[in-house]
């Protein structure tokens, strides 16, 4: 039996000719459309319809997009990748459509990236690639990773790698996660959070977003924050209020932030994130490995074939 399945995930269709002999060998026939960032619900509605299955990016997944797959041929999604704060569960369930993720595959990759940004904060290199590339030679004096501390938010695959790494830099670490009940690592101290973050000289938001904790990065959590406090997000934009993140990234009341998520993607260009100097700005890429979009993609497949057959 053939089967027409949708893909949007950005990363999978920048490689997709490398699922050719996959498409073949299982009678998969394949739109994809050029995606930036995100499909829009007008076009979802228009093309879902005619597809068996949905390989979904970071797209909204909407009630009213889903409806319209239901009354053509849609019978399944899998969302490529972690996240699925941008999914309507209660439409996927009314409308008897299976959906699933593809848990566990960025643990490395994120976490690497997160480590990027907690070097690049404390030695302020990207500021300083930028100021060479104006011609200066600028000589700031960044602080050392050994004795500080790093909360990590979110203790699952991916903030049990940032910690296993963060460790062996010489970092202390505090983990936030209310869905772990104890941590067997004696040097990782576990605790409710916002308890201890007067002692963090970075924040790593590694966990998903749900209705309990948007904006939990907010200005009443700054106020217990040093004023040297570094934060990076290779979560989702949502944990954090940009608002009073830009706020107090104005008055000097955090020293600065690497983002890989927003509010809004991309930011608005009158953001003040743009504007301050010692941010570092990721493009929602944290994930972006060619070796990971291979599995995660593969993974994905197969996990859209199993639910098209027993369809």
């Amino acid at each position: 039996m053939s089967y027409k399945i949708l893909i949007t995930c950005p990363p999978m269709l920048k490689n997709i000719h490398h699922f050719d002999e996959y498409f073949k060998k299982n009678n998969l026939k394949v739109t994809a459309p050029e995606v930036i960032q995100t499909i829009s619900e007008d076009d979802l509605i228009k093309i879902l319809p005619k597809h068996d299955g949905w390989i979904i990016g970071d797209d909204s997944v909407t009630r009213k997009a889903l409806a319209a797959g239901k009354k053509g041929r849609l019978k399944a999604l899998v969302k490529w990748g972690i996240g699925v704060d941008n999914i309507d569960f209660e439409a996927c369930d009314d409308l008897k459509i299976p959906v699933t993720n593809t848990p566990n595959m960025f643990g490395d990759e994120v976490s690497d990236l997160a480590i990027g940004y907690i070097i690049g904060l404390a030695r302020e290199t990207f500021f300083i690639d930028r100021e060479i590339r104006n011609k200066k030679w600028p000589k700031n004096t960044g602080i050392s990773l050994k004795g500080k501390t790093v909360g990590i938010v979110g203790y699952g695959d991916i903030g049990r790698n940032t910690a296993t790494k963060s460790k062996a830099l010489g970092l202390n670490v505090i983990a936030y996660d209310p869905g772990v009940k104890s941590i067997k690592d004696i040097n990782i101290k576990h605790t409710v959070w916002p308890k201890r973050i007067d002692e963090c000289d970075f924040i790593v938001f590694t966990c998903a977003l749900n209705i309990k904790n948007k904006h939990m990065f907010n200005e009443d959590i700054i106020k217990k924050c040093k004023h040297s406090l570094r934060v990076v997000n290779v979560a989702r934009g949502g944990l954090i209020n940009e608002l009073d993140l830009c706020e107090a990234l104005k008055n000097n009341r955090l020293h600065s932030a690497a983002l890989d998520v927003y509010e809004e993607e991309p930011p608005s260009p009158k953001s003040y994130l743009r504007k301050h100097p010692f941010c570092i700005l990721g493009s929602h890429n944290a994930s972006n490995t060619s070796e990971a979009v291979i599995k995660t993609s593969l993974t994905s497949l197969d996990t859209m074939l199993n639910f098209l057959e027993k369809s």
